[in-house]
């Protein structure tokens, strides 16, 4: 990294910082604290939304995840607005007439406390593992790429957000995410801009997206019906729409955010727009990974993307092996870019029957530069067995540091610290109301005074932050880190979000129901991970279902009428 990448980085991450501090320093109360006096206008709350969702994962592992499957993630998104308008309708108007701090205290005002409490705790454990992971994805990964201490970065991410969120609470993690999501925003369509630049001159925007197309990359929407498939049409606006109306409506780290508004109508606004612009910002994210993976068309792509494994592995006795394996994956990318251009010169001459021959030769030589990664990443697991060999998540990173121009790296390496902050800012400030105001509050110290709780909250936060911290240092890299946080999620929020409809629309089910209803649907989510090969964002789906219909079988049960 130059000087002027480290001013960027060091001068945003720096100002976010002190502005949180010093522009909500002072919180009196919990209602301060934990809600921000209720004084979030609309954009707030939708910026503040919208960077809670975009973690560093979204903005590490989602361009990557275009280059190698292409842009049918954004169909996970498809549910997402329908999930806006039902939750304004429903969720928002209930919460503020009952003025609760967390989503779960309506629980008890509907059943009873032990329905509260086991919401709370589902909510509590997944969401203090997501808060770990959102610490570690950044630091995982600009540790390999830029040799930096993976202890440090863990350590040094997790204070930052600690001081402002113990500092100013809700109001101190809306106002941060305003710029944050700004940096984040400017960042990407500055990177998106370059990669178009760094294109070969005789290669026109239009040539781009035709080649991307013909490659597979831009295959937006499938209506193909297949229950173990996790992207297409189908899961996207059923599973997705479960897992948002669960994430948004009765997750507290986006709850508090329009909990938070000035009024109803402020809140309502916030999640509509952010049901407006969500879809277009993952596509933005997932059209530049697709821009990256038809610039390597043109530039010769390297044979693995984690470039510290691979320099790892040239001490080893694979060296000859995974050398030998380069050159002939360069090789191959030579053949590789020759058709390319000629599909190109087919795509201008409308040569359909041209198209498909090259079609067909580029997929051959797909076929065989993915045999040569997979002997690649077999030789490095052999020689390096704790080495992470699926290198997706560093695709994206890998290509900025060493195609991006100085600033622009900085400013890039800014936006993914900038959504790891505001993401866990967000999810400690959630877990520390949740904790104090669900848990200690309610069921263990019931009769202090106000003052009291509001330390027991910032005190919380440290908790839960040095908590995150450690789940951070422990963490192992997954598959796909953005694949990771949504199957945490989808293993619990399908059974949260089942106790919430049961509250908001089934009324003729009673606590007891409900409570052995959400026990079994919790089992058997966690069975179906286990044992099926389900798609992950249709366990929202059953975890929600089974909750509604075991919950009806058992209030049958004579005796439960009225419990």
């Amino acid at each position: 990294m130059k000087l002027l990448d480290w001013l960027v980085l060091i001068g945003t991450i720096g100002f976010i910082v002190f502005y949180g501090v010093w522009k909500t320093r002072g919180s009196k109360n919990m209602n301060d604290f934990l809600l921000a006096d209720k004084s979030m206008k609309w954009w707030t709350i939708c910026l503040s939304i919208m960077a809670t969702q975009a973690s560093a994962i979204t903005f590490l592992s989602t361009p990557g995840q275009a280059f190698e499957d292409g842009m049918r993630f954004i169909q996970f998104y498809f549910g997402l607005p329908i999930a806006m308008v039902i939750l304004s309708i429903t969720a928002v108007p209930i919460y503020a007439k009952l003025k609760v701090f967390t989503a779960y205290e309506y629980l008890e005002t509907r059943f009873d406390l032990k329905t509260r409490t086991l919401a709370a705790l589902l909510f509590l454990i997944q969401r203090g593992l997501a808060a770990g992971i959102t610490i570690y994805a950044p630091s995982i990964v600009l540790s390999a790429i830029l040799g930096w201490d993976l202890t440090y970065l863990n350590i040094g991410i997790g204070l930052l957000v600690i001081i402002y969120t113990v500092s100013g609470g809700s109001k101190a993690v809306s106002v941060t995410q305003k710029h944050q999501m700004t940096v984040m925003m400017s960042g990407m369509v500055a990177v998106g801009v370059m990669v178009y630049l760094n294109l070969p001159k005789d290669i026109s925007f239009y040539d781009s997206v035709r080649v991307a197309g013909k490659l597979g990359k831009m295959n937006l929407v499938d209506f193909s019906f297949d229950i173990n498939n996790r992207y297409n049409f189908w899961a996207g606006i059923t599973g997705g729409l479960f897992l948002a109306l669960s994430y948004f409506g009765t997750d507290q780290s986006q709850v508090a955010r329009y909990l938070s508004g000035k009024s109803v109508a402020e809140s309502r606004m916030g999640l509509l727009f952010n049901g407006l612009l969500k879809i277009p910002m993952q596509f933005m994210i997932l059209f530049i990974g697709v821009l990256v993976y038809v610039f390597y068309q043109f530039q010769s792509p390297p044979v693995f993307f984690n470039q510290q494994v691979l320099e790892q592995s040239y001490e080893t006795s694979a060296k000859d092996k995974v050398l030998q394996l380069e050159n002939a994956h360069q090789e191959l990318f030579k053949e590789r870019k020759e058709h390319v251009y000629q599909l190109v010169d087919a795509i201008h001459n409308d040569d359909e029957e041209e198209i498909k021959t090259l079609q067909e030769k580029l997929g051959v030589l797909t076929n065989r530069s993915v045999d040569i990664k997979k002997e690649v990443q077999a030789e490095i697991a052999q020689v390096l067995p704790d080495a992470q060999t699926k290198d997706t998540d560093y695709v994206f990173l890998s290509f900025v540091m060493k195609y991006m121009p100085a600033g622009i790296v900085g400013l890039l390496l800014a936006v993914i610290l900038s959504a790891s902050m505001s993401s866990t800012a967000s999810e400690l400030n959630a877990l520390a109301a949740t904790t104090t105001v669900d848990l200690y509050k309610r069921s263990i110290n019931k009769n202090s005074s106000d003052t009291h709780y509001l330390n027991s909250s910032r005190l919380f936060t440290l908790l839960w932050g040095l908590l995150a911290i450690v789940f951070a240092l422990s963490a192992s890299l997954f598959e796909n880190l953005i694949q990771l946080v949504n199957l945490i999620g989808s293993l619990f929020y399908g059974t949260i979000l089942g106790i919430f409809l049961v509250a908001f629309y089934v009324k003729w089910i009673k606590s007891n129901a409900v409570f052995v209803a959400a026990i079994v649907a919790e089992i058997s989510v966690l069975c179906c991970y286990a044992f099926t090969d389900i798609g992950f964002l249709w366990f929202n789906v059953i975890g929600c279902l089974i909750v509604v219909l075991v919950g009806l079988v058992v209030q049958a049960i004579p005796g439960l009428e009225k419990k």
